[in-house]
């Protein structure tokens, strides 16, 4: 049956493709955005990739009155209003925690006064810290916070007690939480603050955690994206991709329409009400090799990614999703190869103008100390 459906942060990359998708099916939706500067530019209008059925508001998750009213006649939410940025985070505490912690709960005290018939919030795989290991003699280990003296050491892999190398496996939903950076907290924050209110108020609530999102309008021109934008912001200018560490962090990448098909089926799954579901491809990559792919895919092969060897706060080595709870609760299951993904965003980014802020964005966490 068709929904009244209200995305928060619904103008950005993931909310646009979602409306899309729930459009597909038949919903009608309507979105708040604040259309901030970082993502939508100086003098932000309508996105023009959002779809003309959507009803754009133009508001500010705190703002408890546009929340009110953007809720009215609404049947489901999803909220995806957030402030996205591990190493920005850093420094912008104040906003981070604002938008975030502050946003979600005034949407949440608007909902205990108006509830409705599902709420999806969109979480983060930045909430594990470092995934899940295997140790030399076998049994699986919680990643722990790399100690400071390995990181000034640039010795990058987690070790156990006897300095012996363990293995990164798929991390699950089970493995706690690890919170290495205030983003982190933050999406903590909202998906606890989610279930906790949908359980409290009769609000069938459901958490996805998203691994690394990439396609199709990802924001070119903020340093604080996801990592293919930015790699990508720099190859359409003629530079190398800056990489952290030594590039063989591994990460999950996911694209954005298999993120928009799992949301989708979140809407309607009974048995995931309640309970906090990745969202992944269910395969890893090194950053280098999604640099060189990139770089290739783009007709950029000579430009190699540059190394810097240093360690961004709140930075992980590596974890990937273990998405079997996804496929037993949601039906889901990824279908977009990353290689042929790349393809589409290559096609994308076809003349399009990208602002290189990397160094800028590089040279603020020097400046703060969070950079070793």
């Amino acid at each position: 049956m068709p929904k009244q459906i209200l995305i928060t942060g619904g103008a950005g990359f993931i909310g646009s493709h979602l409306a899309d998708e729930l459009l597909r099916r038949g919903h009608r939706v309507r979105v708040l955005d604040a259309l901030v500067s970082q993502v939508h530019g100086e003098d932000a209008v309508r996105p023009s990739y959002l779809d003309p059925e959507v009803e754009l508001r133009v508001g500010d998750v705190l703002d408890p009155r546009a929340v009110a009213d953007a809720l009215e006649g609404v049947d489901a939410v999803y909220h995806f209003a957030a402030m996205v940025g591990v190493g920005q985070s850093m420094y912008r505490i104040a906003d981070y925690t604002a938008v975030n912690n502050e946003g979600t709960a005034v949407l949440l005290e608007a909902l205990a006064r108006r509830p409705v018939g599902r709420l999806v919030v969109a979480s983060s795989m930045s909430i594990y810290g470092e995934g899940l290991y295997r140790g030399a003699s076998g049994p699986l280990v919680p990643g722990r916070l790399r100690p400071l003296d390995r990181l000034k050491a640039r010795k990058w892999e987690l070790a156990d007690a006897e300095g012996r190398q363990l293995v990164p496996v798929a991390t699950p939903e089970t493995k706690q939480p690890e919170l290495a950076s205030v983003y982190a907290l933050s999406k903590y924050d909202q998906e606890r603050l989610c279930l906790i209110v949908g359980q409290a108020y009769g609000i069938p609530s459901v958490a996805l955690r998203f691994f690394n999102v990439y396609g199709p309008r990802q924001a070119l021109s903020n340093p604080y994206t996801g990592v293919l934008a930015i790699f990508a912001s720099r190859l359409l200018n003629g530079l190398p991709p800056l990489v952290f560490e030594d590039g063989q962090q591994r990460r999950d990448f996911v694209n954005v329409a298999d993120v928009a098909r799992a949301c989708a089926l979140a809407l309607e799954a009974p048995r995931a009400v309640g309970r906090v579901i990745n969202i992944g491809s269910g395969r890893h990559l090194t950053i280098n090799q999604v640099a060189e792919r990139l770089a290739t895919v783009l007709g950029r092969a000579h430009i190699g990614p540059e190394i810097t060897q240093t360690h961004r706060a709140g930075d992980i080595r590596h974890c990937f999703a273990d998405i079997s709870l996804a496929r037993e609760l949601l039906g889901f299951s990824p279908k977009v190869d990353f290689d042929e993904g790349l393809a589409e965003l290559a096609g994308w980014l076809e003349g399009r103008i990208a602002i290189n802020r990397v160094e800028e964005a590089a040279t603020e966490l020097a400046e703060r100390g969070l950079t070793v």
